[in-house]
């Protein structure tokens, strides 16, 4: 009943979705965010953003069995975000992977408009692990610093740098490096094609840097994205340290975001 409330919220068009437009954002991509990695895209001062997304663990070569994936378990997120200006975005997320709770501020630094338009951002955060077996809570901290364009009318990239500093497998504090390089190929008005990869470095538990491929759905107010990837975690402080599944056919698995923007 509960899951059926909240698609409910999600697919009501209120009327504020049809009141008159402020001066237009530079937009590259269209959502705050590809598949996992963040874009550049702002929202306007006084919209929301809530985002419910789902991380299938098993691998879809499982086969009818499991309905290749879509039987689960799976990991599950739930995002709330408020952005006080136009530059200044506000989130929190939980994710059921470790009960992992983030607070993160993400800000617009730069951008050039024109032929060859682009825009920078840069999102701090901070994470607790709940579920951590330590009887002191984990706390990590990253940055990431996004830089997004258009190569042409259709297709957009961004490049997303990244640190990291948390506490390894043996317990030390720790700061890991990660790059991210993510794509999207408009086809059309409302459908995209996203691809993703985020190169980490190697920890005995999370060895493979992570790739993801999806599509996304885009209508008034709301971004669906159905996706294939060897990552099942989902917060930054999660997928920034790699993926315990290797790039192999077998081991991919399959995912979605539901966003919707919430105008008041």
């Amino acid at each position: 009943m509960l899951a059926r409330v909240i698609f409910s919220c999600l697919l009501f068009d209120n009327s504020a979705m049809h009141a008159q437009e402020t001066t237009p954002l530079t937009e590259i991509f269209h959502s705050t965010q590809s598949a996992n990695l963040p874009t550049a895209m702002m929202l306007r001062s006084g919209e929301g953003i809530l985002e419910i997304s789902h991380r299938f663990l098993p691998p879809i070569s499982d086969g009818p069995d499991v309905l290749w994936g879509l039987d689960g378990p799976a990991y599950n997120r739930l995002g709330l975000g408020f952005a006080v200006t136009d530059k200044l975005l506000l989130g929190v997320l939980r994710s059921s992977l470790e009960d992992n709770l983030e607070v993160n501020t993400k800000v617009h630094l730069a951008q050039k408009n024109g032929t060859r338009p682009w825009v920078a951002s840069a999102v701090l955060g901070s994470s607790w692990d709940f579920e951590s077996n330590s009887q002191d809570l984990r706390t990590e901290v990253y940055l990431q610093l996004i830089w997004n364009t258009l190569l042409t009318d259709k297709i957009a990239i961004g490049v997303v740098p990244s640190l990291l500093r948390g506490v390894s497998e043996e317990g030390l504090i720790r700061t890991d490096f990660g790059f991210g390089l993510n794509g999207q190929l408009y086809v059309s008005r409302r459908i995209n094609l996203i691809a993703e990869w985020i190169a980490t470095e190697a920890r005995s538990a999370t060895p493979n840097d992570v790739g993801t491929f999806g599509i996304e759905f885009r209508t008034r107010g709301h971004f669906f994205k159905i996706l294939l990837s060897n990552q099942v975690r989902m917060n930054p402080s999660q997928y920034l340290v790699g993926s315990p599944f290797g790039l192999h056919p077998k081991e991919w698995r399959l995912g979605f975001n539901v966003i919707r923007i919430l105008r008041f």
